[in-house]
């Protein structure tokens, strides 16, 4: 499965770093992460890693394969 995480705000390189399993890219302002999660556990780690940073998660969707 691949998943889009969309965050307010543009990440620093520090914040990108949280993140190694997923691709980053900015959009309208927006930080966007997308990459595979391979379960329902990892999801919900991602979630907390991004409210663990204080970053405000805003749109997250599963891409179609």
């Amino acid at each position: 499965m691949r998943y889009e995480i969309r965050v307010d705000g543009q990440l620093s390189g520090t914040l990108t770093e949280a993140f190694p399993e997923m691709d980053h890219l900015v959009l309208s302002g927006q930080s966007v992460l997308v990459g595979p999660v391979v379960d329902e556990a990892h999801l919900y780690g991602l979630l907390a890693r991004c409210r663990s940073l204080g970053l405000r998660v805003v749109e997250m969707h599963r891409l179609p394969e």
